[in-house]
């Protein structure tokens, strides 16, 4: 019979591995240590996590749960690009105050579920500014290129970086390649083609229009996604 796993043995190892981690300064964190943080046995350890991977991949859990708390409580600037901005920042802001569990969390090609969770925030807010006609690529291409770049910029502060304008100068110019100006005129050029067919992809993904079937639907999409791409 399999034995019961009691959560608040194990919300407390992961809590104790946490800790070490924070303190730790980038030096590793063994399984022994943590066990004596938590006052347990490491037959325990092992029992709720297998091994020291599955422990480390609840703590980077934890740490996108801690992360995700302060992306649920972003209040909207009133401007799009500005919420953009504003994520960007306090991206950046919990990689650089919280570097173990960053490291852990982007730091690998290993994500936890949760992970999804912070993909939908971005890719929401990257919708946002499509529907208001501002985005001049695909919204799938503006997320890619807003998570690379600012996971890196944050691996690159974290690894000892000393340039304190470089997250502010690498934001502005990934915003610069995928929105368009905030009262710029039409021109009716390549950009503002692209602005218009993805905020109309955009629209036509949040209402699906009921007088065109799914293929059609999905053609039209197709059509879109081509203009955009230029």
């Amino acid at each position: 019979m399999t034995a019961q796993k009691d959560p608040d043995t194990r919300d407390r190892i992961v809590r104790a591995a946490a800790e070490l981690l924070a303190e730790a300064a980038g030096e590793p964190v063994s399984t022994r240590a943590v066990c004596n943080a938590a006052g347990v046995g490491a037959p325990t350890l092992y029992h709720h996590f297998g091994d020291k991977r599955g422990l480390f991949d609840a703590v980077a859990a934890y740490g996108f749960e801690r992360y995700l708390a302060s992306k649920r409580a972003q209040t909207g600037t009133g401007d799009p690009v500005g919420d953009l901005r504003q994520g960007w920042d306090l991206h950046v802001e919990f990689g650089r105050t919280n570097p173990a569990f960053y490291t852990l969390m982007y730091g690998t090609a290993r994500t936890p579920p949760i992970a999804a969770e912070a993909d939908r925030i971005l890719t929401g807010l990257v919708e946002a500014v499509a529907r208001a006609g501002r985005l001049r690529v695909a919204v799938g291409t503006a997320v890619r290129m807003i998570h690379a770049a600012g996971v890196g910029v944050t691996l690159a502060l974290i690894s000892g970086g000393d340039d304190p304008d470089l997250s502010a100068r690498s934001r502005e110019a990934v915003l610069a390649a995928i929105t368009v100006p905030d009262g710029r005129p039409d021109d009716g050029g390549a950009a503002s083609r692209a602005a218009r067919a993805v905020s109309l992809r955009a629209a036509l993904a949040a209402d699906p229009p009921p007088a065109l079937t799914a293929a059609e639907a999905a053609m039209l999409g197709e059509w879109l996604d081509r203009i955009a791409a230029g």
